[in-house]
This record gives structure tokens, C-alpha cells and sequence, in this order.
């Protein structure tokens, strides 16, 4: 024997079984219009590119936001706000932005900064700075009658480190005795280094040594072989001014290519 359900108990079966996915899909109902849960996937994934983490927690806000956003935008239509040139214009900006940034995504990934570009590039560095290092102090004042008269009290035992934190006008380094730090010669101008690299370790300057700041005296402390960041250390910097040029040159190439009129 069959049973036979009522029609009103069949058709509420029926509702139900088609009803629940659909909301499984959808947010909310706002005004009788679907919100996808896309949305907030959307919504979501949006935030964490920004940098900003999305904790499970945050989901319900998320959703808050998504459903409000839904309810703010019917208003605006109804408005008639979405028919007006301005609007127009700017979704047009919005449009191109978000093509613009695809296009260049879509460039970077199909053109990857390699391991080999990132090793080449270093090695290019090392050539271009490998050398000596100085480690040099100085003294700086705005007559050359001052600077000798400094050299002469340093050859009767007046300390460099004490005079040139009392007369050096140099505020950066005269408050350090005159320490200028590890630089390569050509760090500085070039009276100052010409004059630095032919002193021997731990020899002033006999005489003055003008440059377009003043007057200097100098004292060389010591030299080394150039101590440069090792390739890990700049890998993520030279990988990311790699990908600058490699994205600069694509725009340069299709502008070269364009007609434009």
C-alpha cells in the first residue's frame, strides 16, 4: 500500500529542498534581491591583499558590511544616482584601473624576475663597488688660518677626537670627534679624497685641504677591502627594482608601438 503525502506537505517538501541551497548561495535578501556569498568572498580576499589578515571572526562583519553596501546602493538607484554623467565617468576610471592592474599582474607573472637575473644584477653591483674603504676623520672650519693653526696644535699632542668636537662646523661628524664611518673614496668630494688616500694609517694632513664646504684636516684611521651586503641580503631589493624595470619597459614598448594621433 502507498501512502500519498498531502499536497500541502508535498509542496512545502519540494520548497524546502530547492530553498536551502539557494540561500546557501546567497548572504541575504535585501528588498527581495539576492546577495551572494561571493560578495563577501570577494570582500574578503580584497582586504587581505591590502594587508590587512581577515580572522575568522571578522567574517561576520564582513558580511554586515557587504549586506549594507547592497542596501546603500538600491537607495542610489532608486535615486537615479547610477544614470548620471558623473557616475559614468567614474566607473569608467574605476573600470580602466582594475584592467590596468590586471594587465600589469597578469605581465609580472608571465614575466618572472629569475634567480640567474637576480645573480647578474648583484654581480654588477660587486664590480661597480669593490675597492677600499676608509675610515677617515676630519675637522672642518671656515678659514685656512684656523686649519693650520689645528695642524700645529695636534703636532704638540692635541687630541683630533677633543679639538673637533669644539671647532669642527661639521655638526654631523664634529660631535662624533670627526668620524666620518666606513665610505669608499668616492663617497667624497674630491679634494677631501685625493688628498685622504695618500695618507698612511693613523697620518693628519700637513697642510689644509680646501673644498666648497672649507677648510679640512684630515686623519686617515684605516683602510679595508670593501665590505659589501651579501646577494641574500639585497635579493628581495634587486628583485623588486628587476621587476620595476622589466614593468617600465613593457609600458615603453607599448607606446612605442601605438599609434597615436
Amino acid at each position: 500500500m502507498k501512502l500519498k503525502l498531502p499536497l500541502v506537505l508535498l509542496t512545502s517538501t519540494l520548497l524546502t529542498t530547492f530553498t536551502l541551497p539557494v540561500l546557501a548561495q546567497n548572504v541575504a535578501i535585501v528588498n527581495g534581491k539576492p546577495v551572494p556569498m561571493s560578495r563577501v568572498d570577494a570582500l574578503a580576499q580584497q582586504l587581505a591583499r591590502s594587508g590587512r589578515p581577515v580572522a575568522p571572526e571578522m567574517m561576520g562583519q564582513i558580511k554586515e558590511e557587504v549586506i549594507a553596501r547592497e542596501l546603500f546602493m538600491q537607495e542610489a538607484q532608486r535615486l537615479g544616482l547610477d544614470a548620471t554623467e558623473d557616475f559614468k565617468t567614474q566607473m569608467e576610471l574605476t573600470r580602466q584601473a582594475i584592467l590596468i592592474r590586471e594587465l600589469f599582474a597578469t605581465f609580472q607573472k608571465n614575466n618572472p624576475v629569475t634567480d640567474a637575473d637576480i645573480k647578474g644584477e648583484y654581480d654588477k653591483f660587486v664590480a661597480d663597488n669593490s675597492g677600499k674603504e676608509y675610515r677617515a676623520r676630519h675637522i672642518l672650519v671656515e678659514k685656512e688660518e684656523q686649519a693650520k693653526s689645528i695642524i700645529a696644535s695636534l703636532k704638540k699632542g692635541g687630541k683630533f677626537e677633543d679639538i673637533a668636537k669644539k671647532q669642527s662646523k661639521d655638526p654631523g661628524s664634529g660631535a662624533n670627534g670627526g668620524d666620518l664611518d666606513w665610505a669608499a673614496a668616492s663617497s667624497y668630494v674630491k679634494e677631501f679624497s685625493e688628498a685622504m688616500v695618500k695618507l698612511a694609517k693613523g697620518k693628519v694632513t700637513e697642510t689644509p685641504v680646501k673644498s666648497q664646504f672649507g677648510w679640512h684636516v684630515i686623519r686617515l684611521d684605516d683602510v679595508r677591502d670593501a665590505q659589501l651586503p651579501k646577494l641574500e641580503d639585497l635579493k628581495p631589493q634587486i628583485s623588486q627594482q628587476l621587476q620595476q624595470q622589466k614593468l617600465l619597459k613593457f609600458q615603453e614598448d607599448l607606446r612605442a608601438k601605438a599609434k597615436i594621433e
